[in-house]
């Protein structure tokens, strides 16, 4: 199969049931992207597939060929230096997943894939749109502000 990750197409052979998450960690060697619960809940393993949010623990790898994914490491997005200047993180196991996962909220926002509707954005509806990273849902300390 092919995978293209951050640009670069890999011509890749994993079994049928290894995760995304596996590929991109142990055959690419993209550590950037954590494996947390394992189970979809943490948000840690969340990368971009064709500029869509996805927990990749979850995610077949084989469902993903010839598509885009891209992970913390291809990610050059001035929320990264947001999350930093405002220490938008805790412990920052799961940063990379809520950048990506924040990257990929403002992506959904700006294509009216979501939308704050007649309220002003608030930091209520922002946790909701980024709350593929639970992290973030379960820690409000990890909001920066």
């Amino acid at each position: 199969m092919l995978l293209r990750v951050n640009g670069t197409t890999y011509e890749l052979d994993p079994p049928p049931e290894v995760s995304l998450l596996d590929v991109l960690r142990e055959h690419l060697g993209l550590t950037g992207t954590k494996k947390g619960c394992d189970q979809g809940a943490c948000g840690a393993c969340t990368v971009l597939a064709d500029g869509e949010r996805i927990n990749s623990c979850l995610a077949l790898a084989v469902q993903y060929a010839d598509r885009e994914i891209t992970t913390i490491e291809g990610i050059d997005d001035p929320l990264q230096a947001a999350f930093v200047r405002n220490d938008g993180l805790q412990c920052g196991y799961c940063t990379s997943g809520q950048i990506c996962s924040a990257v990929g909220m403002l992506a959904e926002f700006n294509d009216g894939e979501i939308s704050p509707g007649p309220d002003v954005r608030t930091d209520e509806q922002i946790l909701e749109w980024v709350a593929k990273d639970a992290e973030t849902a379960y820690h409000p300390s990890c909001t920066a502000k």
